[in-house]
This record gives C-alpha cells, sequence and structure tokens, in this order.
C-alpha cells in the first residue's frame, strides 16, 4: 500500500526513549541471526514507519536485529515474489496486505506467487480505516449531500485513489455498487499526490486512509464526510459511518499481517506469532500506531487466516463484477 511519507527517524527516536532495548539472553536456537522484514513500499511510507516500529520492539524481545528490506513496485508483485523464493526458516518475513493476499489474484491473470500455497500467516498487525473526504471549499458538508450530487449527476463528478485495485479503490467500488452511483475514477500513484490535487480543489472527492489523511484534517485542508468503517473511529468521534447513513453493509478497511514463507516450520511461526503480539501490545508502540492513523490488531495465526479467509469470500467476487484488471 502507498501512503503519505513519514519521518521513520523521528518516530523511531521517540520510541526508543520509551522501549526498554536491553536485549535478554535467548536459548539456543530461533533466532540464531538477524531477522529480514520485507516491506512492499518505500522507505519512510506508513507500512514502513510501522514495520521499523514494531520491528525495533520484536529485536530488544528477541535479542536479535530486525531488518527492515524495502522492496517497492509492482504492485507488491516484486516484495511478494522475493519472499516465496526466500529460504522457509523464519528469518525472511513479510507485512503482507489485503491487496497481495486477496486482490492480486483477481487483478492479474498471471501471478509470480500464489497466495495460499506461498504463504503461511503469522498474525495481524494493524487495521488502516479508510474514509469519504472533500476539500473544505467543495460546498459539501455531508455524505448524504455528496452522494445525491454524484446521483444527480451521473458522470460529472470524480474521486482520487491511491492507485487501480488498491483498497481505497475497491471501497469506492463497493460504494457506488450499493448506492447505484456513475462517479469516474482518478487513479494516483499513491495516496499523498492523490490527497495534494484535492486538497488544491482539483477533484471533489477522495478515499483515503486516515494514516495518510491525518496531517490535512488537523490541518483543516480536507473535510471528511463519512468512515467506511463498521462503528465510528475514535479519533474521528463526529463523522458518520456509511453503514449509519443508511448504505447497507459497506465496510472496507486496508489491513496487514507478517506472512512468512509456507515451509516454515510451525515452532517457528509460533514463536514468531507470540513476539509480533508483544510487540504490538507494547504500550510505547501501540500508542504510537494509533498516532500513526493506524488501528492494531495483534492476532495469531489462525485468527489471520480466518480473516483471510473471510475476505477473500468477498472481494474477488466484487472485482470481477466491476470488471477491474491491471494487466
Amino acid at each position: 500500500m502507498k501512503m503519505k511519507r513519514f519521518s521513520a527517524l523521528a518516530l523511531c527516536a521517540t520510541l526508543l526513549a520509551a522501549v526498554n532495548f536491553h536485549a535478554t539472553a535467548q536459548p539456543a536456537g530461533y533466532p540464531a541471526k538477524p531477522v529480514r522484514w520485507v516491506i512492499a513500499t518505500a522507505a519512510g511510507g506508513g507500512s514502513d514507519v510501522m514495520a521499523r516500529m514494531i520491528g525495533l520492539q520484536m529485536a530488544s524481545q528477541m535479542g536479535q536485529s530486525v531488518v527492515i528490506d524495502n522492496r517497492p513496485g509492482g504492485a507488491s508483485l516484486i516484495a511478494s515474489e522475493n519472499v516465496a523464493r526466500s529460504p522457509a526458516d523464519g528469518y525472511t518475513v513479510y507485512s503482507a496486505d489485503n491487496g497481495t493476499l486477496i486482490f492480486n489474484t483477481v487483478l492479474f491473470k498471471k501471478l509470480p506467487y500464489d497466495p495460499q500455497r506461498d504463504f503461511a500467516p503469522v498474525g495481524l498487525t494493524a487495521r488502516f480505516p479508510l474514509v469519504l473526504a472533500t476539500h473544505p471549499a467543495s460546498g459539501f458538508q455531508t455524505a448524504k449531500e455528496a452522494v445525491e450530487a454524484i446521483r444527480k449527476a451521473p458522470g460529472k463528478y470524480s474521486y482520487a485513489s491511491s492507485g487501480m485495485g488498491s483498497p481505497h479503490h475497491l471501497a469506492m467500488e463497493m460504494l457506488k455498487e450499493r448506492a447505484g452511483l456513475d462517479i469516474n475514477h482518478a487513479p494516483y500513484k499513491g495516496g499523498a499526490p492523490a490527497m495534494q490535487d484535492v486538497v488544491s480543489g482539483q477533484l471533489p472527492f477522495i478515499v483515503i486512509d486516515l494514516a495518510t489523511a491525518n496531517p490535512m484534517i488537523k490541518a483543516g485542508r480536507l473535510k471528511v464526510l463519512a468512515a467506511f468503517s463498521r462503528q465510528r473511529m475514535a479519533s474521528l468521534p463526529d463523522t458518520p459511518t456509511l453503514i449509519e447513513l443508511g448504505y447497507t453493509d459497506i465496510e472496507a478497511a486496508a489491513w496487514q499481517g507478517m506472512v512468512v514463507a509456507s515451509a516454515t516450520p510451525p515452532e517457528v511461526v509460533e514463536r514468531l506469532g507470540k513476539e509480533l503480539r508483544q510487540a504490538i501490545e507494547t504500550p510505547a508502540v501501540k500508542t504510537k500506531m494509533i498516532e500513526l492513523g493506524v488501528e492494531p490488531t495483534p492476532s495469531d495465526a489462525a485468527a489471520m487466516r480466518q480473516h483471510w479467509n473471510k475476505e477473500a469470500q468477498y472481494w474477488p467476487k466484487l472485482i470481477r463484477e466491476r470488471q477491474i484488471t491491471l494487466d
């Protein structure tokens, strides 16, 4: 997923001051060397910053470094193939999102990896809430006003997203289907450039993740109309959900979890999962994740698999029906 660049150094420096970085001695066995954590986005993005925070805490727990390896590009295909072809020994882990694990299987005719065959879940890490927003000068005060305007003028309006096939794009496709809307899609190479064109008034609407949008929301340059969540977000208590507004069962988010090569020994997967959950639940890490605009969602491998399978029952069908492709 592509999001606004953050100051990784500043956040990690704050975290260093808040956590105990004195690693304790570990018994013989795993991990006996540094762990490589592959990220499918560039350094400085929200996913990268989050992984560095969690990885720093995991390193202090395990007594081994966690080295971030950024491999952006190709709708996560580059990073995914690299991990799928890596030794299944637990020394390569990967931040896989719903695009990597679910959307890509339908968006592309052929993939260099098979998510179900090549990856084993370790645990969920975070949920990235999505919102429908506009610029303050657009004249739209509520989501209902916006939806009614779009419905009355088919094809007149456009919305920005972070790219074709992104969770942001597919969330709006869901709304278009449920609300019977005809609105043009303007895909960008990332959430930051998409947001810049909306706050400057070049486009009236955007579907964006809260982590990317937070700075502009706080600065009053972006107005949030509704959330794609099931319940109101604690950080935006006055923002209604689309479900509240009568658009039945509309819920969408970008989410991530850690995976490893599928043949990784179960005891190593279990150890990684335990360390991952402990790191996310560390108060300093959890607080920083929330400040970043994401919802911590620590889980074990079984819960991640269940969530993965549940999402896989819906999104591929929507993608096929809307005839969305990246080939």
